[in-house]
């Protein structure tokens, strides 16, 4: 579970901006169910996901059937502040965002 005061702060942060980002409501259930989001999302060049630890979001797509490629950037939401996380995925302008 992310902290929602993180999650909440970084989401109004990227809507704030002009950046085009997605958001899904549980990354574990869509990794669970094989989502094919999941596929698509992963082939995204230059993505930045925010939601837990990174090794259990690769571990998460790897289940599901779609790695992420190695230059992924994920940021955790658990144990990053909200700040660190937005500026991280604000700068410079990501291809793709996904939060979780």
């Amino acid at each position: 579970m992310v902290p929602s005061g993180v999650k909440n702060e970084v989401l109004q942060r990227l809507c704030d901006s002009s950046t085009s980002f997605e958001t899904v409501s549980d990354l574990c259930e869509m990794a669970a169910h094989r989502d094919p989001r999941l596929k698509a999302i992963a082939a995204c060049d230059g993505l930045r996901i925010a939601a837990c630890y990174p090794r259990a979001v690769k571990g998460l797509f790897q289940q599901a059937g779609c790695p992420l490629p190695a230059e992924t950037e994920i940021l955790n939401m658990r144990a990053q502040t909200a700040q660190e996380v937005a500026d991280s995925l604000l700068s410079p302008a990501p291809d793709h965002v996904l939060t979780a």
